[in-house]
Parts: structure tokens; C-alpha cells; sequence
């Protein structure tokens, strides 16, 4: 029973409230490789006969095993043969209440006891230290909100009751302190310390004010000071506490950065994560995968260097070789179309059977296309794309190079027809017969690819629409004025 998406909060979301302060982070144990597990759950009233055990994973959830109610009342979670990595597990019945528990460096030999309603309120357990302190923390945590809703009726005065509860919160605080300074190797302290956010200072050593951009390197600098990239058992907690903070990290603080910006803190990040296999296989998985897919054209680049410094080298031995291959011969094409590189030279015929060479067109700008008439995409683009730049050659010395994607018998009389339809005057390339195979080396899998060359043929722009395609030679000219 696997991908079970549970519909429950997080349990510990507390640990985000307040402020605590750490000043280092616990040493990171040996990774668990003993086989087995017995866990035991006695519910007191409880009307369930069936119980999950799941366990987080990247911000998702999966149920891997089963339990019945046994005539004394028991549910009990037995294999011999399995390894359970470090991170938070949790029981579930079919109702979707539930309750979490730790998997941290210890026997997994655990009994758990509590009662309906309130699992986690009553929760003992025998067998571990770490969720006798978890469930502690928790224990802690409740009480403190009780004294604090307690005070939200009885005292009126609504300054008075915010002083109230910040001095709570404080007491709360300086308790999260003394688990954390007392259990510095337990993943409760672990956990505390990764939902921690980095102080960005507004002033430097002199008392000077610092800028945007430098305030932004301090925080790009120290976005994961506490979080454990090289423990595997980041990769098994709740979404908030690591995968949200890295699709924050990518998404948020990242966007629209130049992709050198972007390959200087994955590779941190990255080379941080590697004594951790597991977070290490996700984060380069996530981030090649990301950068793989995006849009924005000078992006390839990073899944360009990814691929060569990981996965080219040998780092991601949890891949077979064909994907090593596949993503080794897609990173080598990607590299000879990268901004600023030279297009690959192409020859081929026009549509009268004549050879052009794209180096020996003599212009400001060559607008560059691979299109096919029977690309559904292609119909709607060409058109805007040819009435844009019909607007702008002469005006800016554009000279298009134009060609068929599907040289076949079949598409051809379609090609013919639609450039006369559409009165496509500029040149106009059989890719059947060429000097190189430009499927592969251009790799175009999908049309339209469109690309801008400047003068020499340097590659100024790629994956372009008919919009896109006007505004970069706009911006390209007032640059240049």
C-alpha cells in the first residue's frame, strides 16, 4: 500500500514557533543498517481493527505496512528483513488520525501505549529514549498552549495578554534550549535546529548599512546552516521541514537568478548533501530534473554542469548506465548549443533543390527555425513569427534560416502549400539532405525550435516564440545604442 496521501496536520508544526538559538549542530551518527522491526500499538477504546505504519518521504507520505487488531487488543508491525532508515514514522488508521514517532540509531524493538480520543496526548512508549523525549517535547508544548488559551479568557486586557504570552513563549523557548543543550544527537534536537531561519543582519562589522544584494548573499549564504543535508533522515520528515524549504530555496530565493548565480548554491547545497546518500540522490535528481524541463533559455546550463560534475564523474552510482548515458549524450549536445556558443554549422537544400550554407549568410541577425506543417504549434507560431520578422529585417539586417523538420514525401506538399498559403518569403530549408544530422546535434525532438544568431553565429537566444522572438531584438538594439 504505497503513495497514501494523508490529509492531517503536521504534528510538528510546533516545532517552528518561537526563536531558539543553537550553536551547533549535533555530529551526525553512522547511518542504520540493521535489519528488522517490531513495533507494538495499544490503543485503550480503541474501534479500529486495522492500522497503517508509513513514513515521509520528499514532502509525500506512503503507508508499507499493515496491521490487524489481535485478540488482546494489539496491533503489531513485524519484519525481519527490512532495513527502516532514520526519520519520522508514523501509525495511521483508515479515519486518518495519527501519530508520529522517531526511527533515530536506536534497537527498533518499541511498544507504544495510549488511549482514545488523543493518541498523542496519552502517548508512553517503552524501548526508545528518543520518543520518550519526543513525545516530552510534545507533552511540553500542549501544556504550555492550555496555560495560554486558559489566559486568553481570563485576562481581559488585551496588552496584558500578549505580554502574557510572550513571556510563555519565552518559557517555551528556554525549554526547547534545555532539550536541545541536553540531547544535542537526538533527532527532535536535529529537527528543532532545521526549522531555525537564518538572522540576516542589516548592518556590517563597520555599522554600515548593507544592500539588497548583499543582504540576499547572507541569506543564500546561510539558508541551511542548520539544517542536516549529510543525515538521510532529512529526507524522511515532514514537508515543512526540509522539502518545503527547498522548493522555497529553488523557487523562491533562486527565481530569475542568472543560472551561474544558480550553479554556485545547488553546488553547495549539493556537495554539502554527499555523505548523505540519499538526500544526495534526491537533491540531484530534483534540481537536474528541474533545470531539465525549464523554459527559460539559459537554464540548460545548469543541467549542462550538473551532469558533468556528478553524474558524469561517477557520483550518482544509483544510476544504471543507460541513464548515465542518456543524460551524458543530452548534457554534450545541450553544451554546443549553449548561449554564446557557435551554432553548429548546417548546409542543406531550399525549396528549388539550391545548397545554402547558414555561415555563409552575411547579416546582423539570423533567425534560425526547425518547424514542421504539421505541427499543431508550429501552424499557430510561423505565421506571427514571419509577419514579426518581415516588420524587423530590413529595419535591423535579419536574414532567416528556415527549415523543414520532417523532410518526408508526405509532409513536404503540406510545406509547400503552407508557405505559399502564408506567404513565407524568406529561405526556406529541405532538412532532408544536410551535412550533418542536425536532429541530433541541434537536438530537436520537439517544433518549433527557434533560435537567434548574431553576426558571427553565436548563439544570442533559443527557445523563442513569435513575441519572444521581437522583444529580445528590441532589447538587443537599445542595448546597443
Amino acid at each position: 500500500m504505497r503513495n497514501i496521501r494523508l490529509t492531517f496536520a503536521i504534528l510538528l508544526a510546533a516545532l517552528l514557533l518561537g526563536g531558539t538559538a543553537v550553536q551547533a549542530l549535533p555530529k551526525k551518527k553512522k547511518q542504520d543498517t540493521e535489519k528488522g522491526y517490531r513495533f507494538t500499538l495499544f490503543i485503550a477504546g480503541t474501534q479500529d481493527t486495522v492500522m497503517y505504519l508509513g513514513y515521509y518521504y520528499a514532502g509525500a507520505t506512503y503507508a508499507f505496512d499493515t496491521a490487524r487488531i489481535t485478540p488482546r487488543g494489539m496491533f503489531v508491525f513485524e519484519d525481519k528483513e527490512t532495513v527502516l532508515k532514520p526519520g519520522l514514522y508514523f501509525f495511521t488508521n483508515p479515519s486518518g488520525n495519527y501519530v508520529e514517532f522517531a526511527v533515530y540509531h536506536e534497537k527498533l524493538d518499541f511498544h507504544f501505549d495510549t488511549e482514545e480520543p488523543g493518541w498523542q496526548a496519552n502517548m508512553r512508549v517503552k524501548g526508545s529514549e528518543e520518543n520518550e523525549l519526543l513525545f516530552k517535547f510534545h507533552q511540553l508544548n500542549r501544556s504550555m498552549f492550555r496555560t495560554i488559551d486558559s489566559a486568553s479568557k481570563s485576562i481581559v486586557d488585551s496588552a496584558a495578554f500578549l505580554e502574557f504570552r510572550a513571556r510563555q513563549m519565552q518559557i517555551l523557548d528556554n525549554q526547547k534550549m534545555d532539550i536541545i543543550n541536553n540531547n544535542p544527537d537526538r533527532l527532535v534536537s536535529i529537527l528543532m535546529n532545521a526549522t531555525r531561519e537564518p538572522v540576516v543582519p542589516v548592518k556590517d562589522s563597520l555599522g554600515n548599512d548593507l544592500s539588497v544584494r548583499e543582504r540576499w548573499n547572507y541569506l543564500m549564504d546561510h539558508y541551511f546552516d542548520y539544517t542536516r543535508l549529510d543525515d538521510d533522515a532529512m529526507i524522511r520528515t515532514p514537508d515543512m521541514i526540509f522539502h518545503k524549504r527547498l522548493t522555497d530555496y529553488l523557487d523562491v530565493n533562486l527565481k530569475n537568478a542568472p543560472a551561474e548565480t544558480i550553479i554556485e548554491y545547488v553546488d553547495k547545497l549539493i556537495d554539502r548533501s554527499m555523505p548523505a546518500k540519499e538526500n544526495f540522490r534526491y537533491l540531484i535528481n530534483t534540481i537536474a530534473n528541474k533545470y531539465l524541463q525549464s523554459n527559460i533559455m539559459t537554464y540548460d546550463a545548469i543541467y549542462v554542469h550538473l551532469v558533468k560534475r556528478y553524474i558524469e564523474t561517477g557520483k550518482c552510482d544509483w544510476m544504471s548506465p543507460t541513464t548515465i548515458d542518456e543524460n551524458v549524450k543530452r548534457a554534450n549536445t545541450w553544451d554546443n548549443l549553449l548561449i554564446g556558443k557557435p551554432a553548429p554549422p548546417l548546409v542543406m537544400k531550399d525549396s528549388q533543390g539550391q545548397f545554402h550554407s547558414l555561415y555563409n549568410i552575411n547579416s546582423k541577425y539570423t533567425l534560425l527555425i526547425f518547424w514542421s506543417p504539421t505541427c499543431g504549434h508550429c501552424k499557430t507560431v510561423i505565421p506571427d513569427l514571419y509577419k514579426r520578422y518581415a516588420k524587423l529585417k530590413d529595419k535591423y539586417g535579419i536574414t532567416a534560416y528556415a527549415i523543414l523538420s520532417e523532410p518526408d514525401d508526405a509532409t513536404r506538399p503540406k510545406w509547400h502549400e503552407f508557405i505559399e498559403k502564408n506567404g513565407l518569403n524568406w529561405l526556406n530549408l529541405d532538412g532532408g539532405e544536410a551535412n550533418i544530422d542536425w536532429h541530433e546535434v541541434y537536438d530537436v525532438i520537439t517544433t518549433p525550435q527557434i533560435y537567434l544568431l548574431d553576426k558571427d553565429k553565436k548563439i544570442l537566444a533559443k527557445k523563442l516564440g513569435a513575441e519572444s522572438f521581437e522583444q529580445i531584438i528590441e532589447y538587443l538594439e537599445n542595448q546597443s545604442k
